[in-house]
């Protein structure tokens, strides 16, 4: 099990409400990522997704948790398997929009592996794939991690795109921001999503180019990138530990979330 060497919070404004929101981390022996807010108790898991509509939504019963993505693609990257997250409020903090601030914040705390821990790695004991029309997402067996997402949106600079994963590029995969078309936010805003976007935390497309300086090339791709690690991260098996391929074409939460459920079922550890 990895973990947390000490208990660490963070405060912030949420990305749909615009909420102030406070998370704390308390260092855990379970085996678990679980949210405990309300009285509930649930874990990051596949299953307990209420909904994929604008973000992943968590939850069992009343208590839910909004924008949990990018806390739990961080939660990939630093290798953490075992922590309690205790909110006051049911939307993770924004932040800067991307998995920086989490990462940044679990190194300073410390990470906790046990002195001969060695991870475990997983690959599927058959093809894994959902297709429907223009998106898809396979997994397939194979010696070692690769990972490919396309896009392909109405934007000059992403059109039949696509990003491939590599120990490389991680950094810049982890600090990816958020993104929207520019044109789209007062029509989300009105319906009372997007209160707290602002140009650090949401990269803006707009007809010709950005609204902000992007902090990569092609960044808005490597955000899906960090979706899929985040969302796929709820099959409870990190997806940086698994020997495939994993090729998403025009895909998102939903579709995430639809394979990371039959994904769960056909992965198997590596001898």
């Amino acid at each position: 099990m990895v973990t947390l060497k000490k208990e660490v919070s963070i405060t912030g404004n949420g990305l749909m409400k615009n909420k102030p929101c406070t998370i704390k981390f308390r260092p855990s022996d379970s085996g678990k990522i679980r949210y405990l807010i309300g009285g509930e108790e649930f874990e990051a898991k596949a299953e307990n997704v209420l909904s994929t509509e604008h973000c992943v939504v968590l939850g069992k019963n009343k208590a839910k948790m909004m924008l949990t993505e990018h806390l739990t693609a961080a939660l990939a990257f630093c290798g953490i398997d075992s922590l309690d997250i205790i909110p006051d409020e049911g939307e993770v903090p924004a932040l800067d929009g991307s998995s920086k601030e989490w990462v940044k914040l679990f190194k300073n705390a410390g990470i906790d592996k046990p002195f001969f821990y060695k991870p475990k790695y997983y690959t599927v004991s058959e093809p894994v794939y959902y297709l429907n029309g223009k998106t898809s997402l396979v997994i397939l067996p194979a010696d070692e991690l690769f990972i490919s997402y396309a896009v392909n949106y109405d934007h000059p600079d992403l059109k039949s795109c696509f990003i491939n994963y590599n120990p490389k590029n991680q950094q810049e995969i982890i600090e990816a921001r958020t993104f929207g078309f520019y044109k789209d936010l007062k029509k989300f805003q009105m319906l009372g999503f997007a209160q707290g976007v602002t140009i650090e935390n949401t990269v803006g497309l707009t007809d010709t180019g950005y609204t902000t300086e992007l902090r990569s090339e092609k960044e808005p791709a490597k955000h899906k990138m960090l979706d899929l690690i985040g969302d796929l991260y709820l099959t409870g098996v990190n997806p940086l530990n698994m020997k495939c391929q994993i090729l998403a074409k025009e895909a998102g939460h939903a579709v995430h979330i639809k394979t990371a459920k039959m994904l769960k079922d056909k992965l198997i550890e590596c001898k």
